[in-house]
């Protein structure tokens, strides 16, 4: 497992209202639409076609970043505002290389599938989970640190 440093301070500068008011306030708040934010046509990547190839296809780890205002838990996650989920997906076809991080049985199916299409491909999945830390207020409106594990998508594999 991977560590990683982390550093967390709480305070209230006096400035304005303290944070946990300012949650408690966004909570009682009627929640209106889908929770969906729109992402302007100008600020969406646009991907070049190119020719499918093993590497654009077979099994790797993608991105996938988690917004928690967008699925509408900012009222009570305090930080991060989102972290990189990441999520893996892609074809695993024979011969299954080794960068796939595959299991003997994930083999043996591939090979199966190879002959025989009525038996399933093996699949893309998570291979390697990493934790992040997450500064949230309880239903009681006291500030927690916890550690939430297999949280982010480190490696995939076909298993």
């Amino acid at each position: 497992a991977l560590e990683r440093p982390l550093l967390v301070t709480y305070s209230h500068d006096q400035r304005g209202q303290p944070l946990t008011h300012q949650k408690r306030q966004s909570r009682s708040r009627p929640v209106t639409g889908r929770g969906a934010t729109k992402v302007p046509a100008s600020a969406r990547k646009h991907k070049r076609l190119r020719p499918k190839t093993e590497s654009s296809t077979g099994c790797r780890r993608h991105r996938l970043f988690v917004d928690f205002k967008a699925v509408g838990w900012n009222d009570w996650i305090i930080a991060p505002s989102g972290y990189h989920a990441f999520y893996c997906s892609g074809d695993c076809r024979f011969p299954l290389a080794d960068h796939m991080n595959s299991s003997s049985h994930a083999v043996v199916q591939t090979i199966l599938n190879s002959v025989n299409a009525k038996v399933p491909k093996a699949c893309c999945v998570p291979t390697e989970l990493s934790a992040i830390s997450m500064l949230y207020l309880d239903e009681y409106d006291k500030v927690v640190l916890k550690n939430y594990q297999e949280m982010v998508v480190e490696g995939c594999g076909c298993r």
